[in-house]
């Protein structure tokens, strides 16, 4: 059985760990599909901040995982098809956009299963990149003492 899920994959965390296991769990050969950054600022307000080419490494070492493919069109359907993909697996905030529509469609005419699955809530790329944000803007302390601080003319 291959399984197919989709994503940005930014700032790989245990919630995408937790997702790709799941994939795992329901089938033999577990295919990634990863977001280009042009997918991603045409759903989302930002692009992702690590590079496509290095999130796709990133899952790829990953054992979970048998295939990476990027994707720069929001649809979904050509790599179900080229795939053979068995089962579709979705985050809980799959809505109904046209081009979930338009796979769901597909894989319910070739009697293929779309499998929703709950995020961890442990955390998220947006959660990561507000702690950053929140600890960057915080003053740096010197906790050891032994730093000299000199003011650049």
């Amino acid at each position: 059985m291959i399984v197919y899920t989709v994503g940005t994959f930014d700032l790989l965390h245990v919630g995408h760990i937790a997702l790709l296991e799941q994939c795992r769990a329901l089938g033999d050969v577990v295919a990634v599909g990863v977001a280009s950054d042009s997918v991603v600022n045409s759903y989302k307000p930002n692009v992702p901040v690590i590079p496509l080419d290095q999130r796709e490494e990133m899952l790829k070492a990953l054992r979970c995982v048998d295939i990476v493919r990027p994707y720069y069109e929001l649809e979904y359907v050509s790599a179900c098809k080229v795939l053979n993909v068995d089962i579709f697996v979705v985050g809980e905030d799959w809505g109904s956009k046209p081009h979930n529509i338009d796979v769901e469609s597909y894989l319910n005419t070739h009697r293929k299963k779309i499998v929703k699955v709950h995020y961890n809530s442990r955390t998220s790329s947006t959660s990561i990149k507000n702690a950053v944000t929140a600890q960057s803007s915080m003053p740096m302390i010197d906790t050891n003492h032994s730093t000299q601080w000199i003011d650049a003319q």
